[in-house]
């Protein structure tokens, strides 16, 4: 017997904004647009939180050399508004008062996986990639380690690798920011 054909319907940005307007999408709704789908996000489990703490304050070190944004969207054409766990941006006076940041803003995007690791690998990771953000750090809180993907391509990261506990960790545009795996991770 054969199956029915599905077809689903891909949302845009501007509807997707529209049904949060409407009402339709609550502002606490755990959603974010991934390639036109409204897809719910996991729950912040009290690891995942205190990792995102954790580099919150790591990178706040930072200053004025970066804008940190947590838990926000981002802008990555019609079809998708991810919402990383953090992401640094170029430095802008209006703080992206306008619009959500872009993928040119993006100096580097952080997804903390408690339990989502592989669909941040093989959803959200890729989806960063091929709009050219230059990179991306897969907090996976399960296997201890910090996955560091670097060199976006149409296809993905062509330079992936891993950080475990003990080793030194900066991002590309930030070498200078002393940081070791350990201090994402935590105890």
């Amino acid at each position: 017997m054969a199956q029915p054909q599905v077809t689903r319907r891909k949302f845009t940005v501007e509807e997707y904004h529209l049904l949060a307007r409407a009402g339709v999408l609550k502002e606490d709704d755990r959603v974010e647009l991934l390639e036109g789908e409204i897809v719910e996000m996991s729950p912040i489990g009290s690891r995942h939180a205190a990792c995102v703490d954790r580099l919150n304050r790591v990178f706040s070190r930072l200053g004025e050399r970066t804008i940190v944004r947590v838990q926000s969207p981002l802008r990555l054409g019609d079809l998708a508004e991810p919402q990383p766990d953090l992401a640094l941006l170029r430095p802008r006076s209006d703080f992206y008062a306008t619009a959500h940041p872009g993928p040119e803003d993006v100096l580097l995007v952080v997804e903390v996986a408690e339990t989502s690791s592989d669909y941040d690998r093989q959803i959200k990771i890729p989806l960063y990639a091929r709009w050219g953000i230059p990179e991306a750090w897969l907090v996976d809180l399960d296997q201890d380690r910090v996955e560091v993907h670097r060199d976006p391509s149409p296809e993905g990261y062509r330079d992936v690798r891993a950080i475990t506990r003990s080793e030194a960790l900066a991002p590309v545009a930030f070498p200078d920011l002393d940081l070791r795996a350990q201090d994402v991770l935590g105890s």
